[in-house]
Formats: structure tokens, C-alpha cells, sequence
């Protein structure tokens, strides 16, 4: 993904997003910690690579920035978090050069000397005109990532764009792929790929002049698509996990004030940070589908134990030490000793929580059932009649489970721990309470309605 970080970036799309801007300049500085004056850079600069992304005409550029924010309800897939990733966080010049390769490749084979000319004539007047090696550079780039392919032949080779798969489809495949993408883009993990595979066959599609119909037959949204950006740092990751090699980054909890601190350079401008710095071993990463959150797992190594991170918190980060393949084997199997029970990460204490689920009444099939079955993990029915069953899972804590279990409404009924139990009755007497009418003379009809 990145040739430069982006941390700065991510974190403010992610807060105009999750606030719809409703922070004033001042506000979105101290919540970056960062000064107006770095705000407004980074917002030029978020500006320049969306015009540098879309290629807008002249007299659209400065639209750009603000139809990127004139989000769809259903267009989950929102431009707004994904143009970062189109843009591979390249420079200026790198941008505008593998574009014009991309579009130039579009309709015909071009050789590498044809692809030097046409980047020379295109290429703005600010930035430095590229020479053979480095188009040879670019064009090898965009062939492992299989954007191109090198056609057969002798010398001077030749490239085209990797259109195939998409241009042997007819029009009803074509539509029935984007209508398939488009459901599991939308409902499985987010992913970067699925999203930018997803507005690829959208633009076939428009080539072609084919309606879209996948709009019409699914309407759905994803809350949580902001998290998508925490796939910046997955790569990263992972390639630190099959390295064997430990990470540093900069934390920010969910409760602090900040979410990035600014790298100064000059110690006369140097501010106190809310974040800390942090170095550990990744082992894992888990990602919580009921709340969109991706965790990072491993050992820290200042507290010598196993930690876990929201990774909307990380910043800065970066691969550190090697370990022995030994050490890595000792401290993974301690983190498995210590999720064992976990329903996602927790690491609390273990506790047996007893339920009883009720069957829906006069459904031709146990939904509730068939529900607890598929998602209740390593938990088991104990007992079962024609109106209820209980169920029994050992979780580390019960914070993790609350959510799960409070989805079930009056289907579900918490026996044990009784401290959970008494959770739940406050939690409801709470919600009983918002429904209760202000005035105590209404009288509401027999049937609820007000």
C-alpha cells in the first residue's frame, strides 16, 4: 500500500466521516494534534490527490473534494475512504505517470519507448518529465500487480491493459458479477479489494451502457465502512507476522482526546502527546464484525504480556527487531492459552454464562435455534423443550457476549452469572423508562399506538 505513511490522513477522513463535519477547523486541529496550519495543508493535500485520482476536467476540479462528500445512503462503498488506497500513496509525479500508463494501455499495445513519449506529452509542467528506465520501472510494477501484461513476441515488447477477464463477459454475466460483488463487498469484511473490484465493474458497465440494476434489487447499508481505512495497516502487519518481526507504533485509546500526533521536527514546537509509544510482537489479528473494530494481538514487550489494540489507534507504524522462530512459537502459545475462552479478544477472567432462548412461535422453522447454532462458537444446548432450550458457553468476561446476546430481545433470557443477569434488567428498565410518556394523563389506545 503505502511509499509514505498516511496516518494524518486516515485519521482525518475517518473523524469527518464518523462527525459529518461537524467540527470547526480549531476543533479538527486539536483533535489531530496538529495546528490550523497543518490542517489546511492536509486538506490541500487530500485535495490534490483526489484531483490527481479522478482526473477531473478543468472547470469540475473544484467539485471534486465535495462530491466525494455527497455520499448515497446505499453507496457503501463510499469514493471518500477508498481514495487513498486508488492513489497508492505515491507521489505527485508517480501518480500522474502510472495514470497516464494505465489509460494510454487502455485501447492499444504500446512499447515501452511509445509509453516514454506519451508520458513526456502528458505530464504537466511542473513535474520532472521521466526517463526510459523509469518507465520500464513502472510498467514491471503494474505488471506484477496485474494491471498490465506483456504481450507475446519478440522484441520490442509490448503491453496492453489486463482487461480480459472483464471483456469475455457478455452483458448479462457482466451485470450478474457486479450484482455478486456488490452483495459481498457490502456484507462480508470489509475490504479495500472488494470495493475497488466492485467500482471497476461498475465502470465496465457504464462502457457498455448497462444499466445498473444491482441497485435496484439490494438495498443495504454497512455502518461501520469508516473502518475500512484500518486496512492501511494490515499489509504491514502481516508481513511483520510472517517475518518474525516486532512492531512500534504510536496508541491512542478509545478515550483519548487525540487520534495522531505530529511528527515536529523543531523542538521549540514540540507537544505533549496523548498516544504511547509501544512496542510488541504481532501474533494475530481479529476483527469484530458486530462492531466493525480490527484488534491487533501480541506480546508487548514493555509489560511483558499479552496486549491488544484497536488499530484505529495505531500510528506510525513500523517494523522493528527480528525474534528467534522459538521465541515467537512460546509467545504465540501464550496468547492462544490466554483467548482460549475469548468470544473475540477479551482477556478477562472466565465465567459460565447460562441461557435460555425462546422458540419463535408458530415459525415453520427455529430461526432462534438455527441462529445460537451458527454463532454461538464453542457453546453447546443443554436442555430443550417445545418452547425454550438453554444454552451454556465459558467466555473470558461477559462484555464481549453482551452485544451478541442483547440482539435476541425477549427471545433471550440471562440466568447466570447473576451479575450479568442484573445488567440486563437495568439496562431494560432503562429503555422501558425513554418510552414512558411525559405527560402521566395520556391515555394510549388498547392496541400501543400512540
Amino acid at each position: 500500500m503505502a511509499k509514505e505513511s498516511f496516518d494524518k490522513e486516515i485519521q482525518f477522513l475517518r473523524m469527518l466521516v464518523l462527525t459529518s463535519g461537524a467540527y470547526n477547523r480549531q476543533q479538527f486541529a486539536d483533535r489531530l494534534g496538529i495546528s490550523v496550519h497543518t490542517f489546511d495543508k492536509t486538506i490541500r493535500r487530500l485535495k490534490d490527490i483526489a484531483e490527481t485520482v479522478q482526473q477531473p476536467a478543468a472547470e469540475e476540479q473544484n467539485k471534486a473534494i465535495a462530491d466525494m462528500l455527497r455520499t448515497s445512503y446505499y453507496e457503501t462503498a463510499d469514493p471518500l475512504l477508498l481514495f487513498l488506497f486508488r492513489s497508492k500513496s505515491l507521489k505527485e509525479s508517480e501518480s500522474y505517470r502510472l495514470s497516464l500508463l494505465i489509460s494510454s494501455l487502455q485501447e492499444q499495445a504500446l512499447t515501452p519507448l511509445e509509453l516514454l513519449d506519451l508520458c513526456c506529452e502528458g505530464m504537466p509542467e511542473e513535474l520532472a518529465l521521466p526517463d526510459e528506465k523509469t518507465i520500464r520501472s513502472d510498467l514491471k510494477y503494474l505488471e506484477q500487480a496485474g494491471v498490465i501484461r506483456r504481450l507475446p513476441g519478440g522484441r520490442p515488447n509490448k503491453y496492453t491493459a489486463h482487461n480480459d477477464f472483464v471483456n469475455v463477459l457478455s452483458d448479462e454475466e457482466l451485470s450478474d458479477l457486479y450484482a455478486f460483488v456488490d452483495v459481498m463487498a457490502n456484507t462480508q469484511v470489509p475490504s479495500v479489494q472488494g470495493y475497488l473490484l466492485r467500482d471497476s465493474l461498475k465502470k465496465a458497465m457504464k462502457r457498455r451502457q448497462l444499466p445498473d440494476g444491482a441497485s435496484d434489487l439490494f438495498l443495504y447499508k454497512y455502518h461501520y465502512h469508516s473502518r475500512i481505512l484500518d486496512e492501511a495497516h494490515l499489509y504491514t502487519i502481516m508481513r511483520a507476522i510472517e517475518s518474525r518481526r516486532k512492531l512500534s507504533f504510536h496508541y491512542f485509546t478509545p478515550k483519548s482526546n487525540q487520534s495522531y500526533h505530529s511528527k515536529n521536527t523543531n523542538p521549540m514546537f514540540v507537544k505533549p502527546s496523548e498516544g504511547r509509544l509501544t512496542e510488541i510482537l504481532p501474533l494475530k489479528v481479529a476483527y469484530d464484525h458486530q462492531y466493525g473494530r480490527w484488534y491487533l494481538l501480541g506480546y508487548s514487550s514493555g509489560r511483558s504480556q499479552v496486549a491488544i489494540f484497536r488499530m484505529e489507534g495505531i500510528t506510525q507504524l513500523e517494523e522493528s527487531g527480528l525474534v528467534t522462530e522459538e521465541e515467537y512459537a512460546a509467545k504465540l502459545a501464550a496468547l492462544e492459552r490466554n483467548t482460549s475462552f475469548s468470544w473475540l479478544v477479551d482477556l478477562g477472567r472466565p465465567v459460565t454464562v447460562k441461557v435460555r432462548f425462546f422458540n419463535p412461535e408458530g415459525a415453520k422453522r427455529n430461526f432462534i435455534k438455527d441462529r445460537v447454532q451458527l454463532q454461538g462458537q464453542w457453546g453447546v444446548i443443554t436442555e430443550e423443550d417445545g418452547a425454550s432450550f438453554l444454552f451454556e458457553i465459558t467466555v473470558n468476561g461477559t462484555q464481549e457476549i453482551k452485544p451478541w446476546l442483547r440482539s435476541f430481545g425477549s427471545s433471550c433470557e440471562v440466568l447466570e452469572p447473576v451479575s450479568l443477569r442484573r445488567e440486563f434488567i437495568k439496562e431494560w428498565k432503562e429503555l422501558a423508562a425513554y418510552y414512558e410518556p411525559v405527560r402521566k394523563n395520556i391515555q394510549l389506545p388498547d392496541d400501543g399506538t400512540a
